[in-house]
């Protein structure tokens, strides 16, 4: 998957994460249907299945400006049981596509922590392809007070 300007991709242990916006006023917000082929191209046309990724969001943000949300995989980093990629979705957004974080046995373990812009309460979609092609997603509504993309 090539990554686009607006992907941010962290590699080896340890790796600062920042994240990259593009959201322009006056903009469309994303439709379902893009957030559909923006999963199952990185899924790679598998069906993503629940369990091993745990996405955590505030279930309130009260400024759509800074949503902290963090993303975890159950892993043991080696072998088939390695996390390759995570996909971070927001689907009310302009550009659904948030972040891509990419891991290697280095990392130690699948985990990042970064903070996004939410236009309105949307739900953050956390994708995680592994070693052996297996996809797994979490899913979290974010109910968002005071939008951040100019909502």
């Amino acid at each position: 998957m090539a990554l686009s300007r607006r992907h941010v991709l962290a590699l080896a242990a340890g790796a600062a994460v920042v994240p990259a916006f593009q959201f322009l006023p006056g903009r469309a917000l994303a439709a379902p249907e893009e957030v559909g082929k923006l999963i199952a191209d990185f899924a790679g046309g598998k069906e993503p299945q629940s369990g091993k990724i745990t996405l955590t969001a505030p279930e309130i943000a009260e400024n759509g400006n800074t949503v902290p949300i963090s993303v975890e995989v159950e892993s043991a980093m080696e072998g088939d049981d390695m996390v390759d990629q995570v996909l971070i979705l927001a689907d009310g957004n302009p550009s659904a596509d948030v972040a891509t974080f990419a891991f290697t046995a280095m990392s130690g373990k699948a985990a990042a922590t970064t903070r996004m812009r939410l236009a309105k309460t949307q739900n953050v979609i956390a994708v995680a392809k592994m070693a052996d092609g297996s996809v797994y997603m979490d899913r979290k509504e974010v109910k968002v007070t005071i939008g951040g993309c100019g909502g």
